[in-house]
């Protein structure tokens, strides 16, 4: 599906299921000063969601190791420890609450506590260290900290100005008593989280989402999965829908992408415990029925190459999508060979933070005709491709990616020059991607902090990344520019060869050169056994890479 072009901007082609009458209805409304496009039958809240869900009944909600929760259970004891919150801690509306803790039952309900609540939920990085949490409570001064054990061991207590409560007590105790709080009226755009950047560059920031932003992602991509069942009817799973949330709940792809996602459409989601492995979510893939695999790409790659892939049925995969940037070339190829009945309706996408994980989506035989592209933007994003002065480009020019609709953001956290920064006239929000727009779809290029300037010649790392990653020696590769006193910067790279294999630096810098211009082939490779240090959303942390910063990330 390619969008609808004007000459300034890109939007989403008509469509019958958008128009009136349809239950994703568009209509223009007025949404933080500005006229944009939403869907006319929404829900208003994250406790309009729960409590629509609970209609679901004894379905399964969530699955977390041997632990299974209802729809019904699951309001239940939101609804009690919002009571508990309430009555000991008399949190309410405007209140921040901090959350510290990996993905749990626990971080789930308190996380519908504090939103039912109308207070703020201060999602911490669940791998942060101890100085990386302490800045982030700091900044947002939470009146109260609900940390999982581990992580409440990893703080410093002297160094805490906010109460400190264990998140899995808390949760059980309130759960023991009858839910009987008065909820307090909550509107659209009032502030329900607080998520960080990544901080790949530096300090994390904290984007506050409302509770309209917290609901786009799900309406979106509810719209996007009936259409893909319409039109590849015998694609669609025969199977419950069940899908894989294993990407972390602090981050924008958990929260949004899976928890709402599956709240506000009854699905079951199977929630894998402890660090990533592949093994273990084949097996649940198997067990659990599972339809969906919601991934970022190396993940993907890691499943798809496991040793045991093909020993468990994965008939029940309908669906596999992700988002973060456009997949390589490599990876759908292995899709397309070993998950076949994925294809029809396979997605991955394009979205940040600051916008709900929302952007565009490169859907259906789009990925498979243009899989460099990530997409149309969503029914209710618009995109335009901007220059240095904030002038639309034409058709196939380059510029930075600005996307608007009623995903952006309210803003950061106490930060109102970043804010301004990034939120620009008509609310906009500056992506700091740089990218183009050709034939109705979104093509992606770099970050703008990742383009390399060398001896005035743009490089772009992604498109090196991807040429390395077709050698059959290489497992993992990432790209940078590092300062040159006479090219201004050289493009360097670091790969993660694959098991068993060597590959040389010559060799590898001969493979670039077969297919990219000569300014584009590294200066030097390094061939690294280990894995390449990633965040918690699994972007390479390309920092860590130049030596400009230490690896923090912990992965448990």
């Amino acid at each position: 599906m390619t969008g609808r072009w004007d000459g300034t901007t890109l939007r989403w082609p008509d469509d019958a299921m958008l128009g009136p009458g349809s239950p994703f209805e568009l209509v223009e409304e007025n949404v933080l000063g500005e006229t944009m496009r939403v869907f006319r039958e929404r829900l208003r809240s994250y406790r309009e969601l729960v409590d629509m869900a609970e209609s679901y009944g004894d379905r399964d909600a969530f699955v977390f190791g041997d632990r299974r929760i209802t729809y019904a259970q699951h309001a239940e004891m939101v609804r009690a420890v919002a009571t508990g919150l309430a009555r000991r801690w008399k949190i309410g509306p405007g209140d921040r609450v901090a959350l510290f803790g990996a993905n749990t039952a626990e971080w789930v309900i308190a996380f519908g506590a504090i939103t039912s609540l109308g207070a703020i939920a201060v999602a911490l990085n669940g791998w942060w260290t101890a100085p990386e949490a302490e800045y982030a409570l700091g900044l947002t001064q939470p009146r109260l900290l609900l940390a999982d054990r581990k992580r409440a061991a990893r703080l410093r207590p002297q160094n805490l100005s906010v109460e400190l409560a264990p998140m899995e007590d808390i949760v059980d105790e309130f759960c023991g008593e009858p839910g009987a709080v008065s909820f307090p009226a909550i509107a659209e755009d009032d502030p329900a989280v607080i998520l960080f950047t990544s901080g790949t560059t530096g300090r994390p920031k904290g984007a506050m989402s409302s509770h309209r932003n917290l609901l786009m992602l799900a309406t979106n991509t509810g719209y996007n999965q009936l259409r893909s069942a319409i039109a590849y009817p015998d694609y669609v799973p025969s199977y419950p829908a069940c899908t894989l949330a294993q990407l972390p709940l602090f981050h924008v792809s958990g929260l949004h992408g899976s928890l709402v996602h599956c709240l506000a459409l009854g699905q079951k989601s199977v929630w894998p415990i402890g660090r990533f492995d592949e093994r273990n979510i084949l097996m649940l893939t198997e067990q659990e029925r599972i339809t969906t695999w919601s991934v970022v790409a190396t993940q993907l790659l890691r499943l798809l190459e496991h040793p045991d892939f093909d020993r468990y049925d994965l008939s029940s995969l309908g669906f596999v999508g992700g988002g973060g940037s456009a997949w390589s070339l490599e990876l759908l190829r292995r899709v397309r060979t070993q998950l076949p009945q994925v294809v029809p309706a396979m997605s991955f996408g394009f979205g940040l933070t600051e916008s709900s994980g929302m952007g565009t989506v490169n859907i259906g035989s789009t990925v498979v005709s243009h899989p460099d592209s990530v997409g149309a933007p969503r029914p209710t994003c618009e995109v335009q491709v901007r220059d240095l002065a904030g002038t639309t480009v034409p058709e196939g020019e380059e510029g930075e990616i600005c996307l608007r609709g009623p995903c952006v953001m309210l803003g950061y956290y106490d930060n109102p020059e970043a804010t301004a920064r990034s939120i620009v006239e008509g609310r906009w929000l500056r992506t700091g991607d740089l990218g183009s727009i050709r034939d109705g779809l979104v093509y992606i290029s770099a970050r703008r902090t990742d383009l390399i300037v060398r001896a005035g010649e743009n490089v772009y790392p992604i498109e090196i990344e991807n040429r390395l990653m077709e050698h059959p020696a290489v497992a993992d590769a990432a790209v940078f520019g590092i300062d040159d006193r006479v090219l201004g910067q050289d493009v360097h790279a670091a790969v993660q060869r694959r098991d068993n294999m060597s590959p040389t630096e010559d060799e590898l810098r001969e493979w670039v050169a077969e297919a990219l211009a000569s300014f584009k082939v590294p200066s030097t490779i390094v061939v690294l056994d280990e894995p390449l240090p990633r965040n918690a959303t699994g972007k390479v942390l390309k920092h860590v890479l130049r030596g400009d910063a230490e690896n923090t990330f912990v992965d448990d």
